[in-house]
């Protein structure tokens, strides 16, 4: 069986998190995947492992109420085994609300995300909305 291509993995992930469905969106990782947090924020920083992920996005998750959501916004763009998609992300707190673009860079090897790493818009309000450190 072949393997997936980079691109098919990145929209298997992206089309499962837009659903909500958790379990397809983590078997998209490495069992060793880094995921780079940008910011100075409460969750900023690396990431390690499927564990690591998993718990930073329930972080998230419980940060926002619940309310965090990601959208792609245009065509996926490959070069070689990295996918850079564009996205937009929200979040609503009694306190606060996100709503910004960004562009999240996958790595694919062998099937799965090996590496993550996310760009903000505005990086002052993403930290402002999880919460400094």
């Amino acid at each position: 069986m072949t393997e997936p291509t980079p691109a098919l993995v990145a929209e298997t992930y992206f089309a499962a998190l837009g659903r909500g469905d958790i379990p397809t969106v983590m078997a998209q990782f490495s069992d060793n995947v880094l995921w780079h947090q940008p910011g100075a924020n409460q969750f900023s920083g690396d990431h390690l492992g499927v564990a690591g992920v998993g718990a930073l996005l329930g972080g998230m998750m419980e940060a926002s109420a619940g309310s965090f959501q990601l959208v792609v916004t245009g065509p996926a763009m490959v070069n070689g085994e990295m996918v850079a998609v564009p996205v937009r992300f929200t979040g609503n707190r009694a306190d606060a609300t996100m709503d910004m673009a960004g562009i999240d860079l996958l790595t694919v090897r062998d099937g799965k995300i090996v590496e993550v790493r996310l760009f903000s818009e505005d990086g002052h309000a993403e930290d402002f909305f999880w919460g400094l450190k």
